[in-house]
């Protein structure tokens, strides 16, 4: 599932006129880029979350998926955007519910290695597994030995942690990109717009293993400022991202 329903208020006033997700960055739009690396990597069925310029960004998607040779399944969030939590759980009857998934944001440009990431996921048993790296940020996950236990946004003062740490702690900025289990549409008890990373603190609470997946090194940026994008811009005229 590719998250794409977000407003982008920090590119504006680019997404006045424009979804986030068609923003292009180095003549092509965010959402391609996604789901280009997506299929390639095997993928044969995207899942897309829409509310802002919603019917812009569906007509682009139906070309899309006849460019691609991949079903794309729209979930409209119509009466605003659900946050990251909320969009998943209105996209939940859209999901086959056989197998773990990705969730990939839709403004984040990688090379970060999936299927390691996959396999990493099935050897931990978790609920979810986050590409995690460590890079400049104020905003950190906070992990120890038995997996995610909080976060902490030093810009702001502020942090939550859901029990005492167990082991070693490390701080990781998050990549945008997980993988998770269908079980956790039978564990979400929030409504409205949620944050997933809310749904798996109280899971972390309850005992469940969400797991880190260390992706320093590997190609990232996110796209979510004007600033960012020209730096991304710039990036992928060097030709470092495979998929640019």
């Amino acid at each position: 599932m590719i998250l794409a329903a977000g407003l982008g208020t920090r590119l504006r006033p680019i997404t006045d006129t424009v979804p986030k997700a068609l923003v292009e960055v180095a003549g092509v739009p965010m959402i391609e880029r996604v789901a280009r690396r997506l299929v390639a990597d095997g993928a044969d069925r995207l899942i897309v979350n829409v509310h802002h310029h919603a019917d812009r960004l569906e007509a682009f998607l139906d070309g899309l998926a006849g460019a691609l040779d991949v079903e794309i399944a729209v979930s409209r969030e119509g009466d605003g955007p659900l946050d990251t939590g909320g969009g998943l759980l209105r996209a939940a009857p859209l999901f086959r519910g056989d197998a773990p998934f990705l969730l990939h944001n839709v403004d984040v440009i990688t090379d970060i290695d999936l299927e390691s990431m996959v396999e990493a996921h099935a050897a931990a048993a978790g609920i979810a597994t986050l590409a995690v790296h460590e890079r400049e940020t104020s905003r950190f996950l906070l992990f120890d030995d038995q997996g995610l236990f909080g976060w902490e946004n030093a810009a702001r003062g502020a942090s939550r942690t859901v029990r005492d740490p167990r082991g070693a702690v490390a701080r990781l900025g998050f990549a945008g990109v997980h993988v998770v289990s269908p079980e956790i549409f039978g564990l979400v008890t929030e409504t409205g717009a949620f944050s997933i990373i809310d749904v798996y603190l109280r899971l972390a609470d309850e005992g469940r293993v969400v797991a880190p997946h260390d992706v320093t090194g590997a190609f990232w940026i996110e796209v979510g400022t004007p600033e960012r994008l020209a730096r991304a811009e710039a990036l992928l005229a060097t030709a470092r991202s495979p998929d640019g």
